[in-house]
């Protein structure tokens, strides 16, 4: 799997989401931003988009995952915080 078509396929799952993504064939880093996200803890936000990749996972297509899922709010923060 390719990191652009797992970039189509959780911008398309989770609606009106940004998604960046790093690595390629099986290994992915991905940066995950939608407001969907508001009022989840991390493990529910992370179960989210697991459930969009887990047929991938299952599959081997996609070997590894790291995660960052934040709100648009958040990211503002996190943005702010590297001036």
């Amino acid at each position: 799997m390719q990191a652009d078509e797992v970039k189509a396929l959780l911008e398309k799952a989770i609606a009106d989401s940004q998604v960046m993504v790093e690595g390629e064939g099986c290994d992915f880093r991905l940066t995950i931003i939608s407001d969907q996200f508001e009022a989840m803890r991390p493990v529910q936000r992370q179960q989210m988009i697991y459930a969009h990749l887990n047929p991938f996972i299952t599959s081997g297509a996609i070997h590894a995952v790291t995660m960052v899922a934040l709100t648009t709010a958040e990211r503002a923060r996190q943005l702010d915080n590297q001036d």
